[in-house]
């Protein structure tokens, strides 16, 4: 459902002694026929923070009719946090995702839930998510989570390796996921070997979790985002049309 008018703020989430910042999306239907209520979408930042690619993300979906939210999951790191692609931001970025903890990104992404869920014009039924770079890999996680129905994660790297903060790689949680989860890879992607999107495919099928699994040929990591030099047009419209299937599927 295509909307012609957005609403977009900057607002803040309440949790425990945290204020999250985040960027908030709500369409604007007009007429009889205009919907009361919206799905919710979580939308998460890659290690560049909140910057224009994924407030642009959270747009195009209220656009589409979701009530899209994305909040900034280095809140403790660095508050405000918002750079471009270069080499150094690059390194700062990593840097504050080495320190985030999965505990704490699980909560903060419960938090909005219920910040949306306070909202009168937001379905209460579930949400959507969608997460790009570290994003796919902290959505894999948040998969996990009662009211998260659809997700889909775009090239979360160190799924089958690592997670934040603890001990176990976050692909030991595949069991828990509650909804419907799609994953997309480049399958030139130096930060993401094939043999770990192998793993992940398994563990989705061992655990009979609803997932599609995309796998593009000659792209690499970023190919979502307009920004980046290994934006790839083609791929990325193919992704994005997936991802709206999955929701008009789910929400």
């Amino acid at each position: 459902m295509a909307i012609a008018s957005i609403v977009t703020e900057s607002v803040q989430i309440l949790h425990s002694d945290l204020a999250i910042d985040a960027y908030l999306a709500t369409p604007q239907a007009t007429g009889h026929q205009a919907p009361k209520q919206y799905p919710g979408v979580i939308v998460i930042q890659e290690i560049f923070g909140v910057n224009d690619h994924i407030k642009d993300v959270t747009e195009r979906l209220a656009k589409q009719g979701y009530i899209a939210i994305a909040p900034a999951i280095y809140q403790r790191q660095a508050p405000g946090f918002a750079v471009g692609y270069t080499p150094e931001e690059v390194a700062k970025g990593r840097e504050y995702k080495t320190a985030t903890k999965a505990t704490e990104l699980l909560g903060d992404i419960q938090a909005t839930i219920n910040y949306l869920y306070q909202l009168p014009q937001v379905k209460k039924t579930g949400v959507g998510t969608v997460g790009f770079c570290f994003g796919g890999h902290v959505v894999y996680l948040a998969a996990t989570l009662k009211d998260v129905v659809a997700t889909a994660s775009f090239y979360g790297a160190q799924i089958a390796t690592w997670s934040p903060g603890e001990d176990e790689p976050t692909i030991t949680k595949t069991k828990n996921i509650q909804g419907s989860i799609y994953t997309f890879f480049g399958n030139e992607d130096a930060l993401i070997p094939n043999e770990q999107v192998d793993q992940i495919a398994a563990e989705l099928k061992k655990q009979q979790i609803k997932h599609q699994i995309f796998r593009y040929d000659d792209v690499g990591h970023g190919f979502f985002c307009d920004r980046r030099e290994s934006y790839n047009q083609e791929v990325a419209d193919d992704a994005w049309e997936k991802t709206l299937d999955l929701f008009s599927q789910n929400l």
